[in-house]
């Protein structure tokens, strides 16, 4: 499967570290941020994503994690990658709304979210929204 072609998001040059556990859905996305210019280090759980934050040299601006991954949540990762990379802004994604809003995280103000499933026009656009705007902080308190 080949990601579809980026239309109508705005395009950037950030880099993204994205965090899912399946492959394919990882891939895709990946694909697609590339061709809206951003450079992508991907992770598949959320300890490789913490290896990746201590290893990489260069900043990382936005995470994208999946919220529902095996070792840890999406909301453990952003609480870890905001102790190593306090500038670096998040986006969580599931498809699985909703035990996420259950949890009620989602509803706090500046919390970025991303229902699965979405069109690569609005990874772009909510990406660049994040990127330049106020939404995507972790929450305060990420504990479960």
């Amino acid at each position: 499967m080949t990601a579809p072609a980026a239309r109508s998001a705005p395009r950037g040059s950030e880099t993204i570290l994205l965090v899912e556990d399946e492959d394919a859905v990882r891939h895709l996305l990946r694909d697609v941020l590339r061709r809206y210019g951003y450079t992508v280090l991907e992770a598949g759980n959320g300890p490789a994503a913490i290896e990746i934050c201590k290893a990489h040299d260069g900043p990382i601006h936005l995470v994208v994690t999946d919220m529902v991954m095996p070792y840890m949540s999406g909301w453990e990762v952003a609480d870890a990658v905001s102790a190593l990379r306090p500038k670096a802004r998040i986006i969580y994604m599931s498809g699985y709304i909703e035990q996420i809003v259950v949890e009620q995280r989602v509803l706090e103000a500046g919390v970025a979210f991303l229902g699965k499933p979405f069109t690569p026009e609005t990874l772009g656009r909510k990406v660049r929204e994040v990127l330049d705007g106020e939404h995507g902080r972790a929450p305060a308190s990420i504990q479960p």
